[in-house]
């Protein structure tokens, strides 16, 4: 899909102006959430840590060579992610009888088995669906010829890289600028862990 609009908080990371000029270049629109509300980005927020810092960590990128990195390795999350890793979403909240809230969610699926959910339902209703067979041939292509546990161990080989090739500079950056940098070692070593399991 064709990005049309950002939306992002009101962090400096995105309202700055070489972001905003870029944006222009591109005819993108950007807009922000409200000042002072911090469940206005509350999905993307969650997206950022299960994915976004789960898959590239919290390192700081600015070379060409960080870029191809991180293009190689999100070319091989999306696959992981969209084709073979389930998600559930939340259906309701309900109050059991202590008071307490229950979130209840739906069956785990795939989100390319959502888009074929949705895509079969508005067929049915008479519409044309939203993917079409070519796509639909390539993806499922794509989900034939993949092993998962290999595409898992490709992501840690050029997470390692990454790493390799970030480490140093952020750290240096941090201390310079009076941040503890500790943290990042354990949750990056947490987040392998996790990896690892997936490659069962």
């Amino acid at each position: 899909f064709p990005v049309t609009c950002f939306d992002s908080d009101n962090g400096v990371e995105f309202i700055n102006e070489e972001l905003v000029d870029w944006l222009l270049e591109q005819d993108i629109e950007q807009t922000r959430s409200r000042p002072y509300r911090k469940n206005d980005q509350a999905t993307v927020e969650s997206r950022n840590n299960h994915v976004v810092r789960k898959y590239a960590f919290h390192w700081r990128y600015d070379t060409a060579q960080q870029r191809e990195l991180l293009n190689r390795l999100w070319a091989k999350t999306y696959v992981l992610l969209n084709l073979f890793t389930p998600t559930r979403k939340p259906v309701r909240v309900d109050q059991g009888r202590d008071g307490r809230r229950k979130t209840v969610y739906d069956e785990p699926r795939t989100p390319w088995a959502r888009v074929l959910e949705h895509d079969a339902a508005d067929r049915a209703a008479g519409g044309g669906g939203y993917v079409v067979d070519d796509a639909r041939r390539r993806i499922e292509g794509i989900i034939a010829a993949t092993n998962p546990a290999r595409l898992n161990r490709e992501i840690a080989v050029i997470q390692d890289e990454l790493e390799r090739v970030s480490r140093d500079r952020t750290e240096a950056m941090a201390r310079r600028a009076g941040l503890d940098m500790g943290y990042l070692g354990k949750a990056i070593e947490r987040m392998r862990a996790d990896a690892g399991q997936n490659d069962k």
